[in-house]
Order: structure tokens, then sequence, then C-alpha cells
């Protein structure tokens, strides 16, 4: 499969809405020159991100880490350390008002609410820009992100792991090369307790949660950025914001983009008509469910029928069927049922395997299919994202694709927010069975943290 030039990727994919608007010219950039590259969020996935950019033989960077953005000292006294000469910020409007002629690139590893602001404020500037998974809080934002790639003519990538990895390439290689046939049916899971997981997932012992005192060196209102104002509680902070809607979207918005990653590539999925709730275990009203079951339905594509694809959540497990010759399912896992063969993953896309009696598989695995599709080096998305704005290339997991497989997730959090059926028109942008759901695909920000409506004029 050869890779995508940035220019042929831009010139191709503009869309009528932005098409009479100054597209600023193509940038470029030798192989061999170092990046400024600014961090925003630098705890937890941040410091994960830094640790993911490319290094040399000795482990030095290969390119500078100019600045660095946290809301919270605490967290981040790490990274701190390791770039001592990075500058470093709060805000990050501040940062990009001060210095972003110095920076060429920016990490976005905030909580879910912020990444579309964040992401926002560098764009507008023509930074090449890498957002954490899932790439954005609602659906409107994840509409103007696509439209500010094109505009802004920026390098783009999600975070979401396993779309570099060589497993995702082996599912998306052998289902081209017929070895499942026709897929009709994905099923998914994920099937840890949610609230049993304490790093990600809290319930407060009272509701709504009790104020509590900001510790020191948290700027609690940039924090929430975009999102209504509320008193702090430490049951948002630091990682458990994710089960929050305001904040987060639970345990779907947390593994959709990696156990869903392969089928919704592989099958090129889109976006689909329907979501149902079938199954939720209630909790609070603003906190997602204990548990939940949701049915999606996809139409047809081309001459690719259309799938039924089911997730399950929260410690429940779909059947675990004879034919697969499982002695029991994973806690995590996706299986994609072809009518000549069935595949199945765990909660990435790593180390596809076909369910087939064991002489069956290593025949298999003897005569794999031909590679079509290139590796990424080390299986890391940052390392092709800075290779890709280096070369003029274009990521696999970029704006124009993860976008959409974020929408996909978003509406399944919708359903389960509801517990109710969406049906949906995909073209207007519009929960035709529910247009009170309007504020929930395009959410209202505050003051301050308006961005990308120029892009719709």
């Amino acid at each position: 499969m050869k890779k995508v030039s940035r220019r042929s990727f831009v010139q191709t994919s503009i869309t009528a809405a932005t098409a009479a608007i100054f597209i600023p010219g193509l940038k470029s950039c030798s192989p061999n020159s170092k990046l400024n590259i600014a961090i925003i969020g630098v705890g937890n996935r941040g410091a994960a991100n830094l640790r993911g950019l490319p290094v040399d033989k000795d482990g030095n960077k290969l390119d500078n880490i100019v600045a660095l953005c946290d809301v919270d000292d605490e967290h981040t006294a790490e990274s701190y350390a390791l770039y001592p000469n990075a500058k470093r910020f709060k805000d990050y409007r501040v940062m990009m008002d001060q210095i972003g002629k110095e920076i060429d690139a920016v990490v976005v590893s905030t909580p879910d609410h912020c990444h579309f602001t964040a992401a926002m404020s560098a764009m507008q500037l023509g930074k090449h820009v890498y957002v954490e998974k899932p790439l954005a809080h609602n659906i409107w934002q994840l509409r103007t992100l696509k439209k500010a790639a094109k505009y802004y003519d920026v390098v783009t990538q999600m975070g979401n792991q396993g779309h570099t990895t060589e497993g995702i390439r082996l599912v998306k290689e052998w289902y081209d090369a017929g070895v499942l046939g026709d897929v009709r049916e994905v099923i998914a899971w994920c099937g840890q307790p949610q609230f049993q997981a304490p790093r990600y997932f809290l319930k407060p012992e009272t509701y709504p949660p009790a104020p509590a005192e900001i510790p020191a060196g948290l700027d609690w209102d940039l924090w929430l950025g975009p999102a209504k104002n509320r008193h702090y509680s430490d049951i948002y902070i630091p990682r458990t914001w994710r089960g929050w809607y305001d904040f987060g979207n639970g345990a779907l918005g947390d593994w959709a983009c990696h156990t869903l990653d392969a089928p919704f590539w592989a099958l090129d999925l889109g976006i689909p008509s329907s979501v149902n709730s079938e199954f939720k275990k209630e909790t609070y009203p603003d906190l997602t469910p204990e548990q939940s079951i949701l049915q999606y339905e996809f139409p047809a594509r081309g001459n690719k029928p259309p799938v039924s694809l089911k997730w399950y959540e929260g410690g429940l497990l779909p059947e675990n069927r004879p034919e697969w010759g499982l002695d029991e399912l994973s806690t995590y896992g996706m299986i994609m049922v072809g009518d000549k063969k069935t595949l199945m993953t765990g909660g990435t896309p790593n180390n596809p395997k076909l369910l087939l009696p064991k002489d069956e598989w290593e025949a298999f695995t003897k005569a794999i299919p031909k590679r079509t599709i290139p590796r990424v080096p080390d299986g890391k998305p940052q390392i092709e994202w800075v290779d890709c704005i280096k070369n003029g290339n274009v990521p696999g997991s970029n704006f124009e694709y993860s976008a959409d497989l974020t929408e996909m997730t978003l509406l399944g959090v919708m359903a389960q927010r509801f517990n109710t059926l969406i049906e949906y028109d995909k073209d207007k942008m519009k929960v035709v069975n529910h247009p009170e759901f309007d504020v929930y695909v395009k959410e209202p920000a505050r003051d301050g943290w308006v961005y990308g409506e120029e892009l719709w004029s």
C-alpha cells in the first residue's frame, strides 16, 4: 500500500464548505531538521507521549521539547525535571499567544473535554497536532477538527496506539485478501467491571459530589476549560474524570478507539445508521453506566454487506459460541464473524488470530497473505506522526479517519447516556428520532473557550 503524500491528501479532500476560503501554503520540513514540540497535558498520557517521541540510539530526543503546559503542578514534576529548559505554562492559550512562533507541533494529552480547544488553539496557528483518544468530546467538534486539518494544512494524528501496530495491519490484509469472506457481525467487549477499576472510574460517596478545597498548584478554572462551571471535587482528578459525561466518555470512549479500530478500518464501517442501548445498569445522572450493552447497525458500503456490531462493557461478556473453540473469553476482546473464517483480537488489535483448529491455524501462519500496508517503526503513533511531518506523508489515524471512528464511538455514548435508540442522519449530523439531543451533538462552551465557528460560515 503506497503512502499518501500530504499534498495529494489535502488537494483531494478539501470540502466544498472550505473551498472558497484561503488555504495556507503547504509547509515543508527537512527529514533531518528538528521540530520544536510543545506538550499540553504532561502527566499520565502526556508523559507517555513524551516517552514515545523519536529518540536516537542513545535515547536522546531527536526533536526539541520547547514547552510544557499543564494546569496541575503536582502531577507534572517528573516531566518538568526531564526537560528543565522547556518553558512552562498553565494556559495553552497563553502559550500559543506568547511563543506560538517558536512551536512547530503540539501534543494534546488533556482530559477529553479539552481535546478540541487545545487542538484548535494550535491548528489556527498552523501547528501540527497529535491528540489523545477519543479525539473530541462531541460530534460537532469532530467535524470541525476535520475541516480545520484541511484548512490549515497540518499533519494530524489521534493517539489510538493500536492503529500503528502490526496486528491491525494483519487484520486488514487478511480481510482484504478474502480470508474472512463477508463479515456481517462484529462482537466486542470491555469486560472489567467499570467501577471496580479505581484507576479511571470511581463513584462518589454522595451525589452530587461534596465540595472540597482546591489543591495548591491546581488551576481548577483552567482544568474545567470549556465545560460548565462547578465546584472542585477529588472524584474528578487526576484520572477519574473519565466516568463523568461532562469531561469523559466512560469505558466506551476509553476503549472503542482501540477495540473497534480494526473492524472499523478493515470493513470500512463508516458512521452507523443507528445505535440502540439494549441494557444499562444505572448510576448517577451525570455518571457513565456501570454496565451496558449496545447494538450498532451499519448500512451496506459498496459491495460490503450491512454489519451489526454488539458492544458489552462493565463485566458483561457475549455468549461463548461452541464453534469458536474457546475455553473462555478474555476480559477484553473483539470478534469478526465472516462467512468463511472468524477472527479474534484482544482489547487492542495486537495478535489477531483466526478461530481455527490448531493444525489449520498453524498451516495458515505458514502461508499468510502478502503484506500490502507499510509498517510503522516500533509501532508507535508518535513516531509515525513526526515522520509524516518531516516527509510530507499522512498518518494512518489522521483526523479524516479518526474523527469518523470517534463519531461512531460518541453515538454509542449518547445511546448509553439516555438508554435509548439513536437513529442518525450522518449527512445532516442529526439524531432524527430525538431532535432534543442537538445540544449534545454540539455542546455549549464557556466564554473564552469558543473555537472553530469560522470554519462553518
